[in-house]
This record gives structure tokens, C-alpha cells and sequence, in this order.
């Protein structure tokens, strides 16, 4: 008989590439990954190639260029509108455990003073995490579906919120996998890294120390003019109050890395049980919370250099504003 041969998938040189051993295997270049990232949202990939790509760039640590080609992939395929204009993108998933999303009430802030800011994130990965998805919906602020309620949303409040389910649904399905790989994948990264609205500035956070330099590199590849990728609680982009935050800049696409000083000499004592209603309760100046006040105004402080005519401010000026924009909120808006 004669002898036959298995047709190699084509997807399988991406994994090769990645997994050839210590010497032979390499990282991807951008086009590369753009093109193994396409696959993937197009469903040509086999699940089990997707498993052993997903962890060979987590074993090796994926590059700045392997991420611009991920989002280079998803930036083709996906109907984000190109008419939307905002001033800020901010990322957000990793959830809360250990504090509430204070980041938000910055955000929210920032929005009612007259920034434009688009929010995007992932809920339910990890367990016993609370995420941005649940603290809008105690806020009382919707989330938006669709293209359409995003822009409605910036054009009545200057605040909108999509889940990755919603703006990339093969990413919201992958991102779900965390509990059977059992870790993290590359996309927990890619997706904050997006800025899918185009925004000149974005906000980012991270938990491992590695991954801050990883993104910030990525985002000048993409061409943001200013960000701040923040070494923040739980990996979300919210500064400690009471201890110093690795802070990797990018203002005006020029690279720079500092350390936040703390507002609090001494460590503030974690609370017992988190309840989301604090979030409005603080806004609303009925609760007195050190920490929580602490953790806005520090993360609006950082926020705020970030905006236009802002980049020369030092820590302590920015810190003076971004108290002064807090006791000027509207208490009776949630």
C-alpha cells in the first residue's frame, strides 16, 4: 500500500515556532502574531492548539510586538466605530478582592468634570473577585451592549462601559478559560492593551512587575501619546493610599518610570467585609473611609497627568487638584 501522510494544520508552525526547545524556539514577530491571532478569532484554530499557544506564551512571557499583533488582528475583524472620540481609555480586568474598585469613582469623577472616558473589562474569571460590571450596576450606571449605547452613553455622561464579551466575543470566551488552564493567559493582557476607541490617553493596571514595562512598550507600538501603566491593588489601575506604586509612563510617546509617593505614612487597616454600597455612600460624603478617599484621589492624581497641559505637574500639584476635583463633585449624583 502506499504510504500516507497527515497534512499539517496550519495553524500548527505558530505553535512550533513558540515550542521547539531552548534553542530553537523563538518569539513571534508582529506579523506573526497578528496572523496566528486571526486564526484564533476566526475559529481556525483546534482547541488543543489553543491550549499549548496560549501557554507557551505564557511559560516564555509574551513581546511587545507579539501583543501589537494581537491587537493589530482584533482591530481588523471587529466593527469598532471610527466616528467616537474620548479622551481616555481605561481598562479593567482583573477584579477586587482585597478593597473595593475605589479606580471607579475616579473614573466617574473625571467624567462629570468633562472628560470623555470609555471602560472596558471582564467579570467572573476568578473567583471570589467583585468587578467593575457589579460596582456600575450598585452605581446604578448602565452598561453598554452595543456600539450605539456606547456613544449614546458619552454623549449624555462622558462615561461608558463595554464587557469584552460584547466588544471582542471570542476574547470574552477565551478569557473565561482561566479556570481550566489554570492560570492566566496572554489575553488577560492583550485585552488591556486595545484602547479599541482610539483614545490619546490610557490608564492600565498590572500585578506582576514584569508586565509593566511589557505594556507600556506595546502601547507606544500602538502609537499612544500618554499613559500610565500602574502597579495598582489586585492589578487594577488604582493606587495604594498608604504604601508607594511603580508608576511606567508614556507622555507625549516619550518612556519614563517613577514611584508614586503614598498619602498615608503608616498602613491602613483592610477592612472585614466589602460592601459595594460603600462606593456610593463615600460619594455621597456619608461615609468617612481613609482609604477609599485616599484611593481616589491618589489614582485621580495619576489620572490627571495624563490629560492635556498636565504632563509638567509634579506629584504634589496634581495631588492639590485632584483633591480639590473630588470636593467639587455633585454628592446627590447616584
Amino acid at each position: 500500500m502506499p504510504m500516507t501522510f497527515a497534512v499539517e494544520h496550519p495553524f500548527a508552525q505558530f505553535v512550533r515556532i513558540l515550542g521547539k526547545g531552548k534553542k530553537g524556539s523563538r518569539s513571534l514577530t508582529r506579523e506573526e502574531a497578528r496572523i496566528a491571532m486571526g486564526m484564533i478569532l476566526d475559529k481556525q484554530a483546534e482547541p488543543e492548539q489553543l491550549g499549548a499557544f496560549l501557554m507557551l506564551l505564557r511559560m516564555k512571557e509574551e513581546t511587545p510586538e507579539e501583543l501589537a499583533g494581537f491587537v493589530d488582528a482584533v482591530r481588523e475583524r471587529f466593527p469598532i466605530p471610527t466616528h467616537l472620540d474620548v479622551a481616555l481609555d481605561w481598562s479593567s480586568y482583573a477584579g477586587k478582592k482585597r478593597h473595593l474598585p475605589w479606580y471607579l469613582l475616579a473614573a466617574l469623577l473625571l467624567a462629570e468634570q468633562g472628560v470623555s472616558v470609555f471602560m472596558h473589562g471582564a467579570r467572573g474569571h476568578t473567583a471570589g473577585r467583585i468587578y467593575t460590571e457589579d460596582a456600575l450596576q450598585v452605581m446604578g450606571v448602565p452598561v453598554a451592549r452595543e456600539w450605539s449605547q456606547v456613544e449614546q452613553q458619552l454623549a449624555a455622561s462622558n462615561f461608558s462601559f463595554m464587557s469584552i464579551d460584547n466588544l471582542c466575543p471570542p476574547l470574552g470566551e477565551i478569557i473565561q478559560l482561566r479556570s481550566v488552564l489554570g492560570l492566566r493567559s496572554p489575553v488577560h493582557t492583550l485585552c488591556r492593551l486595545l484602547n479599541p476607541l482610539s483614545a490619546p490617553a490610557t490608564v492600565d493596571g498590572v500585578f506582576h512587575p514584569p508586565y509593566a514595562p511589557m505594556h507600556q512598550q506595546t502601547a507606544l507600538l500602538l502609537g499612544t501619546k500618554n499613559s500610565a501603566t500602574v502597579r495598582g491593588d489586585g492589578g487594577e489601575a488604582e493606587v495604594k493610599p498608604d504604601s508607594d506604586t511603580e508608576l511606567h509612563w508614556i507622555i507625549d510617546r516619550q518612556l519614563s518610570v517613577s514611584n508614586w509617593p503614598r498619602l498615608y505614612s503608616q498602613r491602613l487597616v483592610k477592612s472585614d467585609e466589602l460592601s459595594l454600597e460603600d462606593l456610593r455612600e463615600l460619594w455621597a460624603g456619608r461615609l468617612e473611609h481613609p482609604y477609599g478617599e485616599g484611593a481616589v484621589i491618589a489614582t485621580l492624581a495619576v489620572v490627571l497627568r495624563l490629560l492635556p497641559g498636565n504632563a509638567a505637574l509634579n506629584e504634589s500639584e496634581l495631588t492639590t487638584q485632584a483633591r480639590e476635583r473630588w470636593a467639587a463633585r455633585n454628592r446627590q449624583r447616584f
